[in-house]
């Protein structure tokens, strides 16, 4: 069996940064075990696999880490919205119905930029058992929890780019992984990065369901319902934010890399 596979960057307009994903557009059936397989064998944070509906204008989404399934990801939806436009799937434009574990979600093109309609991750403030005061070195200001995940708000944007975790501790004292952040520099309003050893990511170039929970959060500390944020992994990736009530608005670009078959 033969399989078009195509690698898209996300949350840039430049290759070789942001986020990768790859993307299958099925025209038919894989089994949950199939796509466990081709995620190990591409081995990036996510790759994602679209399926038409039958009689329903909408399309089944699943994410797949190199180990597990996921609930929600941001930067290979972006890129499944990126990649079905240019294939032909969609026309420019279209408002995309995503059936999903985290139910529908609307995403659509808005010229160079495309438009996700997430839901809003809520935290809460909470003190973590290990890392009470400091993470590798860092001050921790503030600390939330979000289910699976922790957010630990650091002094600045340097004390962000400048983390050294070590994942072993990281993966015994989270669920899911740790997400670090701090008020942003230059043109940014934050700045964060997010390391996910449990769920078999080490650090995630750029993460769009981080962004849901980090909006609530700092929603929450400045009333700020609009934020331009930047993940300073070694790749880095730009993602604009918008609180709509319950609901996070993340727009971001991307770019095509690589397209080929896999055989299996």
């Amino acid at each position: 069996m033969k399989l078009a596979i195509t690698t898209i960057d996300a949350f840039t307009n430049s290759p070789f940064s942001g986020n990768p994903a790859a993307i299958c557009l099925l025209d038919g059936k894989l089994t949950e075990q199939q796509m466990q397989t081709i995620a190990m064998e591409m081995n990036l944070s996510e790759t994602a696999f679209v399926e038409k509906i039958a009689e329903a204008d909408s399309f089944s989404l699943r994410w797949f880490t190199p180990t597990v399934e996921i609930d929600l990801c941001g930067h290979a939806t972006l890129a499944s919205a990126f990649w079905m436009e240019k294939a032909g799937w969609i026309k420019s434009g279209q408002t995309i119905r995503f059936q999903t574990r985290s139910g529908e979600l609307l995403v659509k093109s808005d010229g160079e930029w495309i438009e996700m309609n997430f839901p809003l991750i809520s935290t809460f403030e909470k003190e973590h058992p290990f890392f009470e005061n400091e993470f590798f070195g860092a001050k921790i200001t503030h600390s939330a929890k979000l289910k699976g995940n922790w957010i630990f708000e650091l002094e600045d944007a340097a004390a962000v780019e400048n983390c050294e975790p070590d994942f072993t501790l990281v993966k015994n004292h989270s669920e899911e992984g740790i997400i670090i952040t701090a008020p942003g520099k230059n043109s940014f309003d934050i700045y964060s990065r997010y390391f996910g050893p449990n769920i078999g990511i080490d650090e995630d170039p750029v993460t769009g369901f981080a962004h849901c929970a980090l909006m609530d959060f700092w929603y929450k500390k400045t009333k700020k319902s609009k934020l331009k944020a930047f993940q300073a992994s070694k790749r880095g990736g730009e993602l604009h934010l918008e609180k709509r009530e319950d609901r996070v608005i993340i727009r971001g670009q991307a770019v095509k890399v690589l397209s080929g078959e896999i055989e299996f």
